[in-house]
Formats: C-alpha cells, structure tokens, sequence
C-alpha cells in the first residue's frame, strides 16, 4: 500500500489538495460574509419597522385623543360669566370621563391601594400614621397621588400613607 493511501483510497496529490481547500475556503468565507450582510439588513430592516409600528400605535392613540382636546377647546372657549359652575363642573367630567375612557382603551389601569397591604413595587410610601389596630399594620391608608401600570407594566407607583404600628 502507498505511504499516502488510507484503506485503499489514493492520495490527492498535495498541490491540487491545497487548490481544493483554497477554493473551499474561499467559498465558505463568501457564504460567511452573505449571511453577515443578510443578517445585517435583517437587523436594520426590524429596528426600522419597530420604529415605525410604535409611531402608528402612538398617532393611533393621538387621534382618540383628539376628540377629547376638541372639548377642551370647546370648553375653555366658553364665556365663564355665561355660563354657571355646576354647567362647567358637569362639562369638565364628561371630558375627564372620555379621556379616561380612551386610556383605559390603550391599555392604562388605575392603580387603587387604599385598605391593600403595602407593596414596595407598586407603592411608595410618603407618610406612615399609626395603626388604630394592629390589623391595619403595613395597610395603605391613604393614596396622595394615584399609580398606573400600562399594559401590566408600572409607569408611575402610587403615592401612599401607611399604617404602622411602629409609630
């Protein structure tokens, strides 16, 4: 058996051995730098249409919104001295209640903590008052500014009172 064969099969002669992985070489290196480029544009390609989904969903947002800064519009046009404080009180709801409304749509929820335990995620406590009993401990007594989550994420935590019967 020849120095240069393996259980029978001849040798590729050096020189042409060596071409033969240049080549090879060659062409994996091109399919490496394709994909790259490929994988690349696909990156830009995604962050662009990100960007351009998020600006649809927020003129989506602003256009329902619209209808509510019409009747502020409407509103602060209004003549106070025409017209009586229980008129402007009752205008001043409805358009609170719409655009509430319109939030609530968009994903935004309330949060409301009052006579809930005190959670640290979702509250930050501005003042502590001692319990009246000490089944009230570490209860929220008091909201000072309301919390939101949006879409199930927090965007603002609840300004709140304490009990606590730590004093």
């Amino acid at each position: 058996m020849p120095s240069g064969a393996v259980s029978g099969v001849p040798a590729e002669p050096s020189e042409n051995a060596v071409a033969r992985l240049e080549d090879q070489l060659g062409e994996a290196q091109d399919r490496h730098l394709r994909l790259a480029a490929e994988y690349d544009n696909f990156r830009k390609r995604v962050a662009r249409e990100r960007v351009e989904l998020t600006d649809r969903a927020q003129a989506a947002l602003v256009l329902k919104l619209l209808d509510v800064l019409d009747d502020l519009d409407r509103l602060a046009a209004q003549d106070l001295s025409a017209t009586g404080s229980d008129a402007l009180h009752e205008a001043l709801v409805l358009v609170d209640r719409k655009l509430r409304k319109e939030l609530v749509a968009a994903g935004l929820e309330r949060i409301e903590p009052i006579g809930q335990p005190f959670n640290p995620a979702e509250h930050e406590a501005v003042s502590v008052v001692a319990a009246p009993d000490a089944a009230l401990d570490h209860q929220v007594s008091a909201v000072f500014q309301a919390g939101y989550r949006f879409k199930g994420a927090l965007v603002r935590p609840a300004r709140v009172q304490v009990y606590s019967s730590e004093g």
